[in-house]
């Protein structure tokens, strides 16, 4: 229950009300650290008085804020933890420029019907675009994950699988990463071939084991129910009633993305991850990730989900790297360019 009403400095002013004194501390955080997040990073000023909360700031900041509590409540109403992870996705969510978009994400964020449920989390979207990436894996049987390091493209693809596999809707996982990034040479590496891969792939498993008991992760490798491995073996394969994930897919030839692609079998999904601005290929080979986006836009059945620097939800601090590497970047290309126009 909330009012909103003009503050004596011209400012927007929202009284909220809530109607369980027992959950407040969970709301606010320890120390009312929670509500200190919000007014640093929304830029709005916040006073609790019992179970009323006043929100006072810009018009923008004031809604962004409403917006972040009420999805808060909802999500501690419906018997969900609320931590420093998730008061960042609701306010990652309300800054969002797309309103649909926006109350969609916070909507998943509150309602446990919309986070996907495995067997050690319930995984809800941290961002409008991720949001929208959980979308787009339910309706597609192909979807590109684009962005990034951060983004939470793999995980939520391991996390789709996971769930599909737990409800008996696919029969297996199949992960898999060009082993080397710019040419699969495994014969240097020690050991058998799950040695030599298994430096290579570790991100998709320690997704796994964030997803499932260890025992059971290990269980379903030996049984072949959870596969993972290099591109270069998928060739000849059809992969049927299969989650099939496809890592740092930037990394392959325009053949092995032709490849893998045409490996999808009845009753199987794919997931394709990768970032075009971090690709390891010799120069002048062309990336199958950049490839494909070109070939495959407008084909039914295949969804693109592009990620920014926005959306990352890894510590703030990476965040704030990623930005700093696209504006070198941006500066460098405005050089070059100014360069060949003089």
């Amino acid at each position: 229950m909330s009012t909103a009403q003009p503050a004596p400095s011209g400012d927007r002013r929202i009284d909220l009300r809530f109607d369980d004194n027992r959950l407040l501390p969970l709301l606010f955080g320890e120390h009312e650290q929670y509500l200190a997040r919000v007014e640093k990073t929304l830029g709005v000023s916040l006073i609790s008085r019992g179970n009323q909360l006043t929100i006072a700031g810009s018009e923008d900041g004031a809604e962004a804020a409403r917006s972040v509590f009420d999805a808060l409540w909802d999500r501690l109403k419906a018997g969900l933890e609320v931590g420093p992870a998730e008061v960042d996705a609701a306010i990652r969510m309300s800054m969002s420029n797309d309103a649909s978009l926006r109350g969609q994400a916070l909507s998943q964020l509150s309602d446990p019907r919309g986070a996907l449920r495995t067997k050690r989390r319930v995984i809800a979207p941290r961002s409008a675009t991720q949001a929208a990436y959980l979308d787009a894996l339910a309706a597609n049987e192909l979807v590109f994950g684009l962005g990034p390091a951060g983004t939470g493209k793999t995980y939520l693809a391991v996390a789709q699988a996971v769930s599909l596999l737990m409800q008996g809707k696919v029969d297996r996982i199949i992960l898999s990463r060009p082993a080397v990034e710019a040419g699969e040479r495994l014969g240097f590496l020690p050991g058998d071939l799950k040695d030599k891969v298994d430096p290579y792939l570790r991100p998709l498993y320690d997704a796994l084991y964030d997803m499932m008991p260890g025992d059971q992760v290990q269980k379903r490798l030996e049984t072949g129910v959870i596969e993972v491995a290099p591109l270069a073996f998928m060739r000849g394969r059809t992969l049927s009633s299969a989650f099939v994930i496809l890592d740092e897919a930037q990394n392959t030839t325009a053949m092995q993305m032709k490849m893998f692609l045409t490996r999808l079998g009845e009753g199987s999904r794919m997931a394709i991850t990768g970032d075009i601005t971090q690709i390891d290929l010799p120069s002048g080979q062309i990336s199958g990730l950049k490839d494909a986006l070109r070939i495959l836009q407008g084909v039914e059945g295949v969804g693109f989900v592009h990620f920014t620097e926005a959306d990352v939800v890894r510590h703030p601090l990476v965040g704030r790297i990623v930005r700093a590497y696209d504006a070198a970047g941006r500066a460098q290309a405005a050089e070059k360019a100014a360069e060949r126009g003089a």
